[in-house]
């Protein structure tokens, strides 16, 4: 035997999950039957697609049975009068692609991998929401922790002879030992606590079975003893019955006429290991040139890893019902990685591999449309359900942004449904309403980017723009710099940013130039004072109120996108120097006309750099220096 000690901080998790998440116990059964599902899928595509396989006798169920033993604690040789354990059992089986010893290890010693942390992050102390996280983070497995104080899994991988047990107690570590097992395939046996004795009950599984995985598509039995009666109606033995408890049907093949709501919501839950309903579903059945249907779903929330490198992708791909994959992200483009659901096509072949996926054309027609149809389904939405698109806009904008600068094809779609904060509106607006409240005779649409909402609209750059009652779209969100700047275009409208020299020019501000020749002098000043902390020293038309402000060349980057790009690892970029704009109005700019003092020249030239830079939301380099020159002009 074995001996092996679980990933570090799972005992930690464990804990967590067995202690804490009572008032949901019932989903341990929805996660151990999807993994079985998820194990009979695999085998079923290798006796399809692989030659290896063929020849295994393959005829896939999950199975059930409990064993139930009544504890009375008023009784010594009662189980519960000497221990919590209730000797009541809940096993589960199916003959899927079963594990060998490392995969036993791999899968069942390794709890959320690289998620672990996230998930005791993410924990809130509210049971049910908590219990949401237990399949989002890919501990569906130790849920069964809740009710069983040990769980053995004897297995054999299709292909081998040899059978494996892994046995834990969920505390410190598993034992992982040689067993028997006549075919491939899985069976989970838990040892039920007091607390889980409830759920070795025919009535409870075929309740919580029919709730949470009445569409897996694969037959799930329930083998049960039925009590028999004589003709007086006393008992006279029992008999061992075996029915099927789901329908085992693709719910994505069946018609729409056919489906109740809660027949979508509760695929959904075993789909997306999720206790919370779909924010909204798609199904289509597309039939003519290509037969496929897809069903897809929008979660309440984004997924935990959708900002990963490493996500893990939503969409199953069937062909013909027999699963393919589930982690190719070639099914959806990656801004649509918050999409779950199943792709089924008739027109692929069984035996597709990944490589040929990523160039098949069908798999490609069929990507492409159904894009175009989860658009369409948004635009129906924001038009017709302010409550959910509000939900969904909260949930899932930014990925939304991403499709604006990587989906050329669909730009013009996606930029109806992406929303800005506004310096005019509260809450969201879109670019069409942004449109409509535009003045008469305006030419652009104005934004303006940075660190936060409230620190834009405080910006100094604003405030020529507010003079003339113009409104100024807030994009608050760190690829904003990125994304927009490659749109360009609204319809007949350009997309211009407030921030960047020469905006002033486009709201119409005439140059002064009499007041350009007297200023002069104090530009030279603070210019020569600066030196190389910035590009240019320009007299500003757009400032009414501040003293300074900063502005990125036409040709540069911002500040804000020069920050983000370095924290992406770019740190080879040249340094991006800004363009200080002043007020020649102000007083603190016109006390520079009459002192040569270099020192004061210095301090104050500083200051109005740094605070320019502090209220558009960039860190200055040196707090400390700034602090001294502004204690040395506050003397």
């Amino acid at each position: 035997m074995a001996q092996h000690q679980f990933q570090t901080e799972v005992s930690k998790l464990l804990h967590l999950i067995i202690h804490s998440l009572y008032s949901n116990r019932e989903i341990f059964l929805r996660e151990i039957v999807s993994n079985a599902s998820d194990a009979l899928d695999k085998l079923k595509y290798l006796t399809v697609a692989d030659d290896a396989y063929k020849s295994i006798s393959f005829d896939p169920r999950i199975d059930i049975s409990f064993n139930k033993v009544n504890s009375d604690p008023s009784d010594p040789a009662s189980p519960a009068a000497s221990s919590p354990k209730t000797g009541s059992t809940l096993t589960i089986a199916d003959n899927g692609i079963g594990m060998n010893e490392a995969d036993l290890a791999d899968s069942l010693g390794t709890i959320a991998r690289s998620g672990t942390s996230s998930f005791l992050e993410k924990l809130a102390g509210d049971a049910k929401k908590d219990s949401n996280l237990i399949g989002q983070f890919g501990v569906g497995f130790y849920s069964a922790f809740m009710v069983a104080d040990k769980i053995e899994v004897i297995s054999r991988k299709a292909g081998e002879d040899k059978a494996w047990k892994w046995t834990s107690d969920g505390k410190e570590g598993y034992d992982i030992e040689p067993s028997q097992r006549d075919t491939q395939g899985s069976t989970v046996i838990l040892h039920l606590t007091e607390e889980g004795a409830e759920y070795a009950n025919r009535w409870s599984i075929e309740d919580i079975i029919k709730r949470y995985s009445n569409h897996v598509a694969f037959p799930i039995y329930l083998t049960y003893d039925e009590k028999e009666y004589d003709d007086k109606g006393k008992e006279k033995g029992s008999k061992t019955k075996t029915d099927r408890i789901n329908s085992g049907t693709a719910i994505w093949r069946r018609s729409k006429s056919e489906l109740k709501e809660e027949d979508y919501n509760e695929f959904y839950k075993t789909l997306g290991h999720d206790t919370e309903e779909p924010l909204f579903y798609v199904h289509t059945k597309a039939e003519g040139t290509l037969e496929y249907s897809t069903l897809f779903y929008i979660p309440q929330k984004a997924p935990f890893d959708m900002y990963n490198a490493d996500y893990k992708p939503g969409v199953k791909l069937y062909v013909k019902r027999v699963f393919i994959t589930d982690d190719d992200k070639e099914l959806m483009p990656t801004w649509l990685r918050f999409v779950r659901g199943v792709i089924d096509s008739e027109d692929l072949p069984l035996n597709v591999s990944r490589e040929i996926l990523q160039q098949n054309k069908v798999l490609l027609n069929i990507k492409n449309g159904s894009v175009k149809k989860l658009l369409g389904e948004f635009k129906t939405l924001s038009d017709n359900n302010k409550e959910k698109w509000e939900t969904f806009i909260s949930q899932f904008n930014r990925p939304l942004k991403e499709g604006l600068y990587q989906d050329y094809a669909n730009r013009e779609a996606i930029l109806e449904l992406v929303r800005y904060k506004s310096t005019t509106t509260e809450g969201w607006t879109s670019l069409a309403d942004y449109a409509s409240r535009m003045k008469a005779d305006q030419k652009n649409i104005y934004y303006i980017t940075g660190g936060d909402e409230k620190t834009l609209k405080a910006s100094p750059l604003l405030e020529a723009y507010r003079a003339k009652e113009i409104e100024v779209l807030i994009m608050d969100d760190e690829i904003d710099d990125i994304v927009i700047p490659s749109v360009g275009k609204y319809k007949d409208w350009d997309i211009k940013a407030v921030n960047r020299a020469g905006a002033d020019e486009e709201l119409g501000e005439k140059k002064d130039k009499a007041a350009e020749k007297e200023i002069k002098p104090v530009i030279e000043k603070i210019k020569k004072a600066l030196g190389d902390r910035v590009k240019d020293v320009k007299l500003s038309r757009r400032l009414h109120d501040s003293p300074s402000c900063i502005v990125a060349d036409e040709n540069d980057p911002t500040m804000q996108m020069a920050q983000m790009l370095k924290a992406m690892g770019q740190a080879e970029m040249p340094e991006i120097k800004p363009i200080l704009e002043v007020n020649g109005d102000h007083p603190i700019v016109v006390a520079l006309k009459d002192t040569e003092d270099e020192g004061r020249i210095a301090d104050v030239s500083g200051v109005l750099l740094d605070q320019a830079l502090l209220v558009e939301g960039v860190k200055i380099k040196d707090p400390a220096d700034f602090v001294k020159r502004l204690n040395r002009l506050l003397v």
